[in-house]
């Protein structure tokens, strides 16, 4: 009965697995796309939940992170470039709740980071970790500014996605 049991389970899968292999190939968005990962610092003493990444090419620095996210992309309202005394930043507006994580996370966790990825182009699409801003006190109004280690074209690109990617969760939300 255990090998019927799996052979079951396994023919389940499979019309599953196709779907999503098939359903890779005919998908393509129109227009730009980005990802964006938002983690938080984390103790290196986290097995399993944390990994050690570095930020910044120029003078790189390690900055242990917890695995998951606590931001990504679909919590993202609109993303746009603002201009600052030192060239610009990057300005990220989230949805209500996501908004409200942020608020809750930088109020609990002042001295660590958060540390940002970030991917965006077309083929093959650039991706790395942009910032690690450190945690001075609580962000509130679900907006996060930061200075990326990228240049103003390749963040015109990443804010394009970030608000193309937002435009179709918004006509996903609209139409449940």
């Amino acid at each position: 009965t255990m090998s019927f049991c799996r052979r079951g389970f396994n023919l389940f899968f499979v019309p599953v697995a196709l779907l999503l292999v098939t359903g890779c190939a005919w998908w393509k968005p129109d227009g730009p796309v980005a990802q964006l990962r938002i983690h938080l610092e984390s103790d290196a003493g986290s097995a399993g939940h944390s990994q050690a990444i570095s930020v910044m090419r120029s003078q790189p620095v390690l900055v242990n992170i917890a695995r998951d996210p606590i931001l990504t992309e679909a919590d993202v309202l609109a993303a746009r470039l603002i201009e600052t005394a030192g060239g610009f930043a990057v300005e990220v507006k989230f949805d209500e709740i996501p908004g409200l994580g942020l608020e809750e996370n930088s109020a609990t966790n002042p001295g660590k980071h958060l540390v940002i990825f970030g991917l965006w182009g077309e083929k093959p699409p650039v991706g790395r970790w942009l910032a690690a801003p450190l945690i001075a006190r609580r962000i509130g109004g679900g907006v996060l500014t930061f200075t990326p280690d990228a240049s103003r074209e390749e963040m015109e690109q990443f804010v394009a996605g970030l608000n193309a990617v937002a435009r179709r969760n918004a006509g996903i939300k609209s139409k449940q």
